[in-house]
């Protein structure tokens, strides 16, 4: 007897219905952008998260980390933008993502991306050469008050967030700097220890490893609190080192290429989970002063424009909004 057609359907049909469906993953190696220069905490992060990923399996493809840093992050914001629905493009960003269209009137928004995950906040700490005889943010003040203008504040690019730190503690205390600015934060680091600036005001990433070899100073963290982890606690925060309340802390975050399929968003938060639960990481985040700070969803969303919104007044009070 020969079995019915229709009923030939109907069983292959019952046996896809009921089959598993395969969750999506990377097809291709997956390539990761760092709006940044090479050595600053946006792109030892990025190195970091392909290492671990790496090293545990946590992806069937490699990550592929590429640095493009022109135009204080642009070049790197406006070629994941052109990426729209590609689902092997990520970027990880740092507060550029509302100072560098904001200053510069870049034709570029976080809404042109797919939000994925905040993995941390990042502090940011005044520094000064080992050398100096300054042992505390008030002496340095003073001297900066002194030889008004003369000292040099190395940072980030310009009217990025070490500038605008800069800016908000020229007003707060009375002060005037020559800003200085470099490609990436591990750049500056290496210029406060060739005394070519008098001070910066780094991620501790950046400076952690020059600190330890003495060769940097740090003065005061600008944070609501003291760091809470290590040798990290020693250092003072601005309002009890200089009696001005100026805090400020920075997104270190994920962001996919514009109209990235729910399928795929799903598994970059899952492999970033991932990620966050390894020991490596749990470690790289106490060494450098990281807060740890995961999220996603509509959490990270409404973080993202609360904070847009911070660095628009931010700016705004530092002149630094293109006119």
């Amino acid at each position: 007897m020969r079995t019915p057609t229709s009923v030939l359907l109907v069983v292959l049909i019952t046996l896809l219905a009921t089959a598993p469906v395969l969750a999506w993953e990377p097809t291709k190696p997956i390539e990761f952008i760092v709006p940044a220069g090479t050595g600053g905490g946006a792109d030892q992060m990025a190195r970091l998260i392909a290492g671990i990923a790496d090293k545990h399996k946590l992806s069937p493809r490699p990550l592929i980390v590429v640095n493009k840093a022109g135009g204080a992050g642009a070049e790197g914001f406006l070629h994941v933008k052109g990426k729209k629905g590609d689902v092997h493009t990520i970027v990880i960003t740092l507060s550029n993502l509302f100072t560098t269209p904001l200053h510069t009137g870049v034709p570029f928004s976080w809404r042109d991306l797919t939000p994925i995950a905040r993995m941390a906040l990042d502090e940011f700490i005044l520094w000064v050469n080992a050398e100096t005889p300054y042992k505390t943010a008030k002496e340095y003040l003073a001297a900066v008050k002194e030889k008004s203008g003369a000292m040099k504040m190395g940072g980030t690019g310009s009217a990025q967030e070490d500038q605008i730190l800069t800016i908000m503690l020229e007003q707060a205390q009375g002060v005037k700097f020559t800003y200085v600015p470099f490609k990436g934060g591990g750049e500056v680091c290496v210029n406060l220890v060739g005394k070519h600036v008098d001070s910066t005001v780094n991620n501790p990433i950046e400076c952690v490893s020059q600190w330890k070899a003495n060769r940097v100073r740090p003065l005061a963290v600008f944070d609501t609190e003291r760091i809470s982890v290590a040798e990290w606690k020693s250092i003072p925060t601005v309002k009890e080192a200089l009696g001005s309340d100026l805090h400020y802390l920075m997104l270190r975050g994920i962001f996919g290429a514009p109209d990235m399929p729910k399928d795929a968003v799903d598994w970059y938060v899952g492999f970033l989970k991932k990620i966050a639960d390894t020991p490596e990481w749990k470690k790289y985040m106490e060494d450098g002063a990281l807060k740890p700070a995961f999220a996603s969803g509509a959490d990270y969303v409404k973080w993202v424009e609360e904070n847009e919104k911070l660095h628009r007044e931010l700016m705004a009070k530092g002149g630094l909004l293109k006119q």
